[in-house]
């Protein structure tokens, strides 16, 4: 069995990962917006937080380089 020794996250993982607590961090700073009835902490805020815990943390881990899976497999075919 042969072991990968590279890293198996790209420059996109850690972007999306960069984005996705980017997001979160603006999501609980617009929570502290002092007016509770204000568009940033009422719809905005939540919204950040959405998308950064459940759309961009789990791309971040999930999505992976075509270009690199094509090369470990004729890696592991030669």
């Amino acid at each position: 069995m042969a072991q990968r020794s590279d890293l198996p996250f790209t420059r996109k993982n850690w972007s999306l990962a960069a984005a996705g607590l980017a997001a979160i961090l603006l999501g609980y700073a617009f929570l502290r917006i002092p007016p509770a009835e204000g568009f940033f902490s009422l719809t905005l805020a939540p919204v950040l937080l959405v998308v950064g815990y459940c759309v961009l943390i789990p791309m971040a881990i999930l999505v992976r380089d075509q270009s690199a899976e094509s090369e470990g497999e004729e890696a592991e075919q030669a």
